[in-house]
């Protein structure tokens, strides 16, 4: 909206300053041509044949140009134009008939200098409405321009929100399937183990914090980024026996300005649970997150099966790389993935953004 009323705001600005100078035109000709005082009697008789003009102007940008031309109704438009500008010098003909009639009657000089100063056109009629239509034309043309740009902003505003939407969806993409298995297993614990039974509901919470309140932000700190990521490995570790090797570093001195957008790592990570641990192989799951001059870099290398042998991707890769997209642009990122026989690695390097 506030676009919107920028660019009439700027349109009828326009407007103002080529009527004004039009207005102002005779003045200063007349200002010219009798070089010391301006000549009222002409500028007067300039005005006259101007008003037919500007009343034709008025009613077409006010009402006819963006009822019918801006809603595409052609046909309307041209007929009503066409009767607009008959009509407005059709009525001015017949004002000046009936004016002639009464002063040439009197048939003297001044009459007929009367007359002259009076009258609203000294053109023929059709050469009234062919200025006319150009001049309405012309309005047209600026209106379109600005109806143009206006379009071109809605766009540009429709996709910053459609952007804006598409990755509000893809930060929550986070697979649901994660939380119901999280309290499937924190149900079993309560009877075996209590007390990780608390400990895993607290976790879950936190995580649940962070999803729903945190993530909302564009950046995060990646202090809470990476909490996060130890909430979620912490609970992951319920269901999986110490033979699966799951190692976490971090730096530990982090500045809480350092700040990145949230939910990005945390798809490799699910990613690598999904696909990297087998409950009949050694299995292993190893993150590493590095800080360095404005830089992060994520590495994530995990266990790759044969009975697993399929590419290690989907739905929650395809969004992190739109997001990483959107976010960044094509160049201001890297993401380098890797697949060997037995290995899968991910290297996530994103610069920080400004808190």
């Amino acid at each position: 909206m506030k676009i919107q009323k920028k660019q009439a705001i700027g349109e009828n600005l326009l407007y103002v300053m080529v009527w004004a100078a039009i207005i102002l035109v005779p003045v200063l000709n007349s200002q010219m041509m009798s070089e010391m005082h301006v000549n009222l009697e002409n500028v007067l008789i300039a005005w006259r044949q101007i008003a037919p003009y500007l009343i034709i102007f008025l009613i077409h940008n006010a009402i006819i140009a963006p009822r019918y031309m801006l809603r595409r109704k052609y046909g309307k438009y041209l007929l009503s134009n066409l009767a607009l500008i008959i009509s407005v010098f059709w009525l001015v003909q017949v004002y000046e008939d009936h004016l002639s009639d009464h002063l040439l009657k009197q048939a003297d000089p001044e009459a007929l200098d009367a007359y002259r100063k009076a009258s609203f056109s000294n053109l023929e009629m059709y050469w009234s409405v062919v200025l006319g239509f150009f001049m309405t034309g012309a309005n047209t043309g600026i209106k379109l321009i600005y109806q143009s740009m206006r379009d071109e902003q809605q766009m540009e505003v429709l996709k910053r929100q459609n952007l804006q939407a598409e990755m509000d969806y893809l930060k929550y993409q986070i697979n649901p399937h994660f939380f119901m298995n999280t309290l499937n297993n924190i149900h079993a614990l309560i009877d075996i183990d209590t007390e990780s039974a608390k400990n895993a509901v607290i976790e879950l919470s936190k995580m649940m914090r962070y999803v729903l309140y945190d993530s909302g932000r564009e950046i995060i700190s990646l202090n809470r980024d990476i909490q996060f990521l130890k909430n979620y490995i912490e609970l992951m570790r319920i269901r999986y026996t110490d033979d699966v090797d799951i190692r976490v570093e971090y730096p530990r001195d982090l500045p809480e300005q350092v700040s990145i957008p949230p939910l990005l790592l945390i798809v490799f990570v699910e990613n690598a649970f999904k696909h990297g641990i087998s409950y009949n192989h050694p299995s292993f799951i190893h993150l590493r997150i590095e800080y360095a001059d404005k830089t992060v870099t994520g590495t994530l290398s995990n266990s790759r099966h044969p009975a697993a042998a399929t590419k290690q991707a989907g739905i929650g890769l395809d969004n992190v790389c739109k997001r990483l997209a959107l976010i960044y642009g094509e160049k201001n990122y890297t993401l380098d993935i890797r697949e060997e026989e037995r290995t899968y690695t991910v290297k996530l390097v994103i610069p920080t953004l400004n808190a």
